[in-house]
């Protein structure tokens, strides 16, 4: 953008500021992508109000419009900042582009009464503004993207970490329920789970329950037996139970070694196992006999 495009740009931001917010926001408010039931009408006029404000504060620098210069970096802030709140807020990607995108329809108004007189000027300046909006709105959109991504991320975390609880069933045996599939991801969580329970409760045997995974194959055989190992090294035993027909089958249709490791059929197989290694045992009170 050369440096007299720059100056007109600027000039008619600063001149118009106040009115282009008044005309936007009432835009922004009579659209159905404004959703007002997530976003407060003093929230909506404050960003409008610091967008133009960055906006004209950039064109006034000057220089380079790919968003790239430092001159840009107050708004690309404030992009950040909106792009991340309406992704948490749970706005779509169109409703959070249609933020810049709606600044369109007031600024060709004001540009033709302004440079209505000559059409030349106009279609200049139009299509100016129409190529800096469209690069804001498609970065908008990106960074809602990576807010979106990063929220995901987040909660796929927070869904595993709360699927594999270890619990303390009696003091020096720990149980481990696992549900779902057991990937390297929730491996690696379940493992860290599992060693720091041991950790702080000093349990010598911790109790593996597989009831909930669906199937198991050389894979999900490799990463117990990886946590196996890891809680060896922490001085417990573990005793995987939940072994149905099915899966005791399919582990020696595979070839799969879990010879070194105790397994059970039920839970409470294992409990009574685990019991018996601390050194107690379960006996009917007197008064049921």
């Amino acid at each position: 953008m050369s440096p007299d495009r720059k100056s007109r740009i600027a000039e008619f931001l600063g001149r118009h500021e106040k009115e282009l917010v008044r005309a936007w926001i009432d835009r922004q408010l009579a659209s159905v992508a404004t959703r007002r039931d997530l976003i407060s009408e003093g929230d909506l006029r404050e960003q409008s109000s610091q967008f133009l404000r960055h906006l004209r504060d950039a064109a006034i620098a000057g220089g380079s419009d790919d968003l790239a210069g430092s001159q840009w970096d107050a708004l690309r802030e404030l992009l950040g900042e909106i792009s991340q709140s309406r992704a948490r807020l749970g706005f779509t990607p169109t409703e959070t582009a249609m933020f810049v995108f709606s600044l369109k329809e007031p600024l060709f108004t004001l540009l033709r009464q302004e440079l209505g007189s000559d059409p030349s000027a106009l279609a200049e300046e139009a299509w100016n503004a129409t190529a800096l909006l469209d690069r804001l709105g498609l970065y908008t959109t990106d960074l809602y993207q990576r807010g979106r991504d990063q929220i995901i991320v987040r909660q796929q975390q927070e869904m595993m970490e709360l699927s594999t609880p270890v619990v303390q069933l009696w003091e020096g045996v720990l149980g481990l329920p696992l549900i779902g599939t057991l990937d390297s991801a929730r491996t690696q969580i379940v493992m860290e789970s599992l060693l720091q329970r041991i950790v702080d409760t000093g349990a010598r045997i911790a109790i593996i329950d597989i009831t909930g995974v669906p199937t198991v194959d050389t894979l999900v055989a490799q990463h117990l037996l990886k946590t196996v190992a890891a809680a060896r090294l922490m001085g417990a035993d573990c005793i995987i139970s939940g072994i149905r027909p099915q899966i005791a089958q399919t582990v020696v249709h595979l070839g799969l070694d879990l010879t070194t490791v105790v397994t059970k059929a039920t839970l409470a197989d294992a409990f009574a196992v685990a019991l018996q290694r601390v050194g107690l045992s379960v006996v009917r009170s007197a008064a049921l006999r």
